[in-house]
C-alpha cells in the first residue's frame, strides 16, 4: 500500500511571472494527510485560500489559473507537475502575488531544492483518482484530443504536431520506468520566434526573458530581427543554429518540446484531484483541453 507523504521542511522561491512579469514569493510546505494541493495567496491575508481541483480552473490562457473567491494564481502547471513527479501528496504553497514565479521554464528548480532531501511519509493511504469508464475530451477545430482510461497503474503519452518543419512531429511518454526528476522535469517550455514581437507588443509574456524558453526560428529571419530580439533581452551574440533553434540555450533531449508539453500535462491533469491510477492519451493538447478532461474526470467520480 502507498501511503501519503509531504515535505520534510518548507522551500522557498522569487521571481517573476512568465505573463504578468510581477516578482512573487513563494513558499511549498508540508501539510497534513489529505489537505491535497492548497494555495493561500499571502498578500490577500491568510483565508485567502484556491484549492488545486478542476472545478476551480478559471482561464487557460497560455497557462493554468485557479480562483477561489478574491484568490486567483496563475501558472501552476509546472509546480504542480512537479510535486506530482516528485510524489507529493500535499502541500500548502504561500504566494504573495497572483503568478507562480517561471523561473527557468521548467520543473527543475523544484526537483533541485527539494528531490534530495527526501519525503515525510504520512499515516494514511495515497487516494488515487481512478475512472471507472474511458473519460475523453476533443477539440475538433484543433485537432486535439485527451483520453483517460481505467488501468492498473499510471501511463502518460502524448504527441505534438505543430506542422513545423523544426519540431516536426513528437512523443514523450511517463510511465514507472521513466524517471519524472532526470527525464522530463527538467524539460523548459518553449516559444516560435516569430511569436515573440507579437506577444511584447501586445503586452504579454511580461516575465519572459531568454533564460526560461527555447526559441524555435520557424521561419526565415533577418539579423536584423535577430538583432532586435537581442536589444530586447539584453543579450549579445544571438543567432540561428542550423537545426532552427536560436542559440540561447541547448537541448537538453532532441524531443524536448514534447518533454514539456508532458511535463504541462501531468500539472494540469493533478487538478482531477490526486495521483492518476489509468491510461493517458493526448495530441496536440493544451491546458484548455487538459483541464477540461480533469474537470470531466472528477465530474465522472462524483456522479458514481
Amino acid at each position: 500500500m502507498q501511503l501519503q507523504q509531504t515535505l520534510r521542511k518548507s522551500y522557498s522561491f522569487e521571481g517573476k511571472g512568465l505573463h504578468t512579469g510581477k516578482v512573487a514569493k513563494m513558499a511549498i510546505c508540508p501539510a497534513p494527510v489529505d489537505t491535497g494541493i492548497l494555495f493561500i495567496r499571502t498578500d490577500i491575508g491568510p483565508d485567502a485560500s484556491v484549492e488545486a481541483l478542476a472545478e476551480n480552473v478559471s482561464n487557460t490562457a497560455r497557462s493554468t489559473t485557479i480562483s477561489k473567491g478574491e484568490a486567483s494564481v496563475s501558472t501552476i502547471e509546472h509546480l504542480l507537475s512537479a510535486l506530482t513527479g516528485m510524489g507529493v501528496d500535499n502541500a500548502i504553497i504561500r504566494i504573495d502575488n497572483v503568478e507562480v514565479p517561471i523561473l527557468d521554464g521548467s520543473a527543475k528548480p523544484y526537483i533541485d531544492a527539494i528531490w534530495n532531501d527526501g519525503f515525510q511519509v504520512q499515516d494514511a493511504p495515497r487516494k488515487y483518482v481512478t475512472p471507472s469508464a474511458a473519460v475523453e475530451i476533443v477539440n475538433e477545430e484543433k485537432g486535439s484530443v485527451v483520453r483517460i482510461e481505467p488501468a492498473d497503474d499510471f501511463s502518460y503519452e502524448i504527441k505534438i504536431d505543430f506542422n513545423s518543419r523544426v519540431l516536426g512531429v513528437q512523443s514523450a511518454n511517463w510511465d514507472s520506468s521513466v524517471a519524472y526528476t532526470d527525464e522530463i522535469g527538467i524539460c523548459r517550455t518553449f516559444v516560435f520566434f516569430h511569436e515573440l514581437e507579437y506577444l511584447f507588443n501586445n503586452n504579454l509574456v511580461k516575465g519572459g526573458d531568454i533564460d526560461n524558453a527555447i526559441v524555435i526560428v520557424e521561419h526565415p529571419v533577418t539579423p536584423g530581427q535577430v538583432d532586435r530580439l537581442s536589444r530586447l533581452f539584453d543579450v549579445p551574440a544571438l543567432e540561428v543554429r542550423d537545426n532552427g533553434y536560436l542559440n540561447n540555450l541547448r537541448l537538453h533531449f532532441p524531443d524536448e518540446c514534447a518533454r514539456h508539453k508532458l511535463l504541462d500535462l501531468i500539472g494540469d491533469l493533478r487538478l482531477a484531484g490526486g495521483f492518476l491510477k489509468a491510461k493517458v492519451t493526448a495530441e496536440r493538447a493544451g491546458h484548455g483541453i487538459n483541464t477540461a478532461a480533469a474537470k470531466k474526470l472528477r465530474e465522472n467520480l462524483a456522479n458514481k
